[in-house]
């Protein structure tokens, strides 16, 4: 059993005057416990003895002061530690939301959104005993059993050597214990990992398991993985109270031990009756703490298990991006760094997309685990204001071009570059501000219509929302919405169709006026008279923009200044600017 994970340590940095504060008041409890037992050994023989009323009565005073001020130290000493649970786990989930944002756009084998959530909630929560109780306790336990072992055997060495002999047993079994318990919580928190995605699969996928007839295979699947959970439970808790027995009567015995050669030394008068009785008050405060610590182990067991995942996925490394001799955040593609990239370091200077040029030479990108690039050899030149199509069918690598070009993914190998500038060397943040993008499923958000379209654009007028939702053609449904644009939208606005999803995600580009617009199959779920308002408005109130569209339809956009067929020639080029040919580039 280990006793403070490091790691958790070096993220309590954030709550180091809280964490310090703790272990202040800690020493302070430990001083006040030794006070405590010698006020109360006074006044026991004192009243035993029946000398000094008026001294009985001073000693009583300063006791109550004592006690109360050791409750005020313990209460102060909590609290403090729960501020530092505090800041830690709000830290903590800062960096695991952020590192899962930066993987998520190519992450097909990263973690579940479930499990994510389960982690930085439930999780993360766990940590409040950890910080709260465990650590404290954890200090305690070095104080107080060296604080008593000191004073008693200032009292009484024999005593104190009895206690000093006995005290390694309660760790020792601790530890025995405790390695049984990390790894039957391990277990348990894999299965509540695995029950929340799990879970959360099943409720998003509802309507598509019952139109398929598997929603009662589902309910047992997810049965089996509670029950599973439910089983890990148990013997967690199992473990836990087996701990609490044999720590209970080691503890019992050696103060057993204790009591038993005080009382015949003091039956025999081989000792006085006030060290008598201070020698029987420490003895179980010694072993207090190292019961108390094992117990609170077991109660953090969750949260520290919480967090071995957490750091497990902030241990996963962001995909280098291919940049020569650094790591830039990013998503994992396999293949050679690319030619030309910028010194190790150097941010370049962010090209304007209203001007710059955008080209592709030889760009190959493939994704983790897959047998064959999805872009290969790909050569392609972007000219300001150019509507570009993108055809070819599901699964020959249009989204993985679109996903280049916002930086979700590099290349392996091959030229990127914008107006002379490598592309991987350009700070994503800043390329990506001069974007607008429509994936082909496209995510809304819980908040209002309005929310929801100027989500690019937050400080846009409701004039611009509403010219925005009359160019997509979502303005006739949204107005006639209860509350028309405040209408609060419900979990990935399930009460509307996908035809109107997608209108308002249109809506949402089309705002934000990028000089870069990227359409993966706009028009995929739109009635026929909606998706030709779309192209009338791509060749119409759009024209100026760079405008990419992935599509199957063939052949693509009229008037568009280059058609590419993925996978094979271009089908069109404009006569005036000869585009660069794909050269035998297949995208796959």
């Amino acid at each position: 059993m280990r006793a403070a994970d490091p790691r958790l340590l070096r993220h309590a940095r954030a709550a180091r005057t809280c964490l310090i504060l703790a272990v202040l008041l800690g020493l302070a409890v430990t001083g006040l416990i030794v006070a405590q037992a010698a006020l109360l050994a006074r006044a026991l023989a004192a009243a035993a003895l029946g000398t000094g009323g008026r001294a009985l009565a001073g000693t009583l005073l300063l006791l109550l002061g004592v006690v109360a001020a050791r409750a005020v130290a313990a209460y102060g000493g909590e609290a403090a530690a729960l501020r530092a649970a505090a800041r830690v786990k709000s830290q903590l989930r800062r960096k695991l939301i952020g590192h899962c944002l930066r993987l998520a756009p190519a992450a097909a084998d990263g973690p579940r959104p479930g499990q994510v959530g389960a982690q930085a909630t439930r999780g993360l929560d766990g940590l409040d005993p950890y910080f709260a109780r465990y650590l404290p306790q954890l200090v305690l336990s070095v104080l107080v059993p060296a604080a008593v072992v000191a004073t008693v055997i200032a009292t009484d060495w024999v005593s104190g050597v009895v206690i000093a002999v006995t005290l390694p047993l309660i760790p020792l079994f601790a530890a025995l214990v405790g390695l049984h318990t990390k790894a039957a919580t391990r277990r348990q928190w894999r299965l509540l990992a695995q029950l929340g995605g799990h879970f959360l699969d099943v409720v998003q996928g509802l309507p598509t398991l019952k139109a398929f007839g598997r929603a009662k295979f589902q309910e047992g699947v997810i049965a089996t993985v509670t029950s599973e959970h439910r089983s890990a439970a148990m013997a967690t808790l199992r473990i836990a109270f087996l701990s609490a027995l044999v720590l209970e009567l080691s503890a019992a015995l050696a103060t057993a031990l204790v009591a038993v050669e005080t009382g015949l030394r003091l039956l025999y008068g081989h000792l006085p009756y006030q060290a008598a009785l201070l020698v029987l008050l420490l003895t179980p405060e010694a072993y207090l703490p190292l019961r108390a610590v094992a117990a609170q182990y077991h109660a953090s067991a969750e949260g520290t298990a919480a967090a071995e995942t957490i750091f497990a996925i902030l241990d996963t490394p962001l995909p280098a991006r291919a940049v020569r001799g650094t790591a830039v955040t990013g998503t994992a593609v396999t293949g050679t760094a690319v030619r030309g990239t910028a010194p190790p370091g150097a941010a370049a200077p962010v090209p304007d997309l209203r001007s710059a040029t955008i080209s592709l030479a030889g760009v190959t990108v493939a994704y983790p685990g897959s047998d064959r690039p999805a872009l290969d050899g790909l050569n392609l030149d972007i000219g300001p204001g150019e509507l570009i199509a993108l055809i070819g069918a599901s699964g020959t690598g249009k989204s993985t071009a679109l996903r280049l070009l916002l930086r979700f993914v590099d290349a392996g190998s091959g030229i990127a570059r914008a107006g002379g500038t490598d592309l991987a060397a350009i700070p994503a943040g800043q390329w990506r501000a001069q974007i607008a993008w429509v994936p082909q499923h496209p995510r809304l958000f819980q908040g209002s219509v309005a929310d929801n379209i100027s989500l690019g654009q937050p400080r846009a007028s409701r004039a611009a929302i509403m010219d925005a939702a009359r160019l997509a053609g979502a303005a006739a449904f949204v107005e006639a919405l209860p509350h028309g644009y405040d209408t609060p939208l419900d979990e990935q606005a399930a009460r509307l169709s996908a035809g109107e999803r997608q209108q308002l995600a249109l809506a949402r580009a089309f705002l934000r006026d990028a000089p870069l617009l990227l359409l993966d199959e706009p028009t995929a779920h739109l009635a026929p008279d909606a998706a030709a308002a779309i192209d009338d408005a791509i060749r119409g109130p759009l024209a100026g923009r760079t405008i990419i569209v992935a599509t199957h339809r063939v052949p693509g956009l009229a008037g568009a200044s280059q058609v590419i067929t993925v996978g094979g020639d271009r089908r069109a080029e404009p006569a005036s600017r000869p585009a660069s040919p794909l050269a035998g580039a297949v995208i796959r």
